[in-house]
């Protein structure tokens, strides 16, 4: 069965285009909404119609940017697809997944988000470690002075309180005070997971 699926971003925007094209590509249900595409939320009409797809289904869309407004977020709807045992086409683009050429696109475009990820993590890592060898630490400042700090370690480990407990005594949360315990009794094991 062939499934529309139309989208505009704003409510003075109108759909008929699209609602055109995918009637003339012979789609039976058609799925159409006015909401921006910046994340899934708010895009009921498209969980619907993800919802609704089965296996052999084609879900026919005008541009791929109707449905996906980042690779990451079009990888994850190729990978419902799959997961139903549906494929995808754009009627102006040669994006076609019910064909081998189109299951190699997706596979290329697959490959890069995943170098792409790779790259944005190793520069992410070498950001903090350049930062760290220049006496800055990443993220935000300690709550906790480095003498409260010692207190509320020297309480846990005499089992005077619990985290909890130790996070409201301090006026910090519970992980604040995990992380404090955790930093003084496994020093390098905390540096290790800051680092990854």
């Amino acid at each position: 069965m062939l499934i529309g699926y139309a989208r505009v971003s704003t409510q003075e925007q109108d759909t008929a285009l699209q609602m055109d094209a995918l009637n003339r590509a012979g789609c039976q249900r058609i799925f159409q909404e006015k909401a921006s595409g910046a994340s899934r939320r708010g895009r009921e009409e498209l969980a619907r119609c993800l919802a609704f797809l089965s296996k052999g289904d084609v879900l026919v869309v005008y541009k791929i940017d109707r449905i996906a407004r980042s690779l990451f977020d079009l990888l994850d709807i190729l990978r419902h697809l799959e997961r139903v045992g549906a494929t995808i086409k754009s009627v102006t683009e040669p994006l076609d997944t019910t064909n081998s050429m189109g299951v190699f696109v997706i596979q290329m475009l697959g490959a890069v988000a995943q170098l792409e990820r790779s790259m944005i993590r190793e520069r992410s890592i070498a950001g903090q470690l350049a930062a760290r060898e220049r006496g800055r630490v990443p993220g935000r400042s300690r709550s906790l002075s480095p003498g409260e700090e010692r207190a509320l370690v020297a309480e846990y480990q005499a089992g005077e309180a619990t985290y909890k407990g130790l996070g409201v005594k301090y006026g910090v949360s519970e992980s604040a005070a995990k992380r404090a315990v955790y930093r003084a009794t496994k020093p390098a094991e905390y540096l290790k997971r800051q680092r990854c």
